[in-house]
């Protein structure tokens, strides 16, 4: 069974740090260019990075460049979001995706 499962999201203060991780499984991971989606409250979704499928080359959303890392471990079929200087517009839900499948998502909220 194909299945992508965020992890890692929390309440945390402007400022802060902190680290998404999207476990694969079911499927050959490495094969697939990934990204990170987000939908705040009352907001639709939002792309916010993706990354190629040799971890070399990742894009961002305006909203998140220079704060937002993403990586991946095709060793360990693992995509990872590394998110810095938070603001309270970053509260969201937090999807990880490849062609054809999302993960639950994962909430991360921002407030002091």
């Amino acid at each position: 069974q194909e299945q992508l499962v965020e992890s890692g999201g929390g309440l945390v203060r402007p400022g802060d740090s902190l680290t998404l991780s999207c476990a694969a499984s079911g499927f050959d991971f490495s094969w697939y260019t990934m990204t990170w989606l987000r939908q705040g409250p009352g907001k639709g979704l939002e792309w916010v990075s993706t990354i190629n499928t040799d971890n070399d080359t990742a894009t961002y959303a305006h909203s998140v460049k220079g704060r937002f890392t993403t990586s991946r471990d095709n060793a360990k079929n693992m995509l990872y979001l590394q998110m810095d200087r938070l603001k309270p517009d970053d509260t969201a839900t937090y999807y990880c995706e490849r062609e054809g499948l999302r993960g639950q998502g994962t909430q991360v909220t921002v407030s002091s």
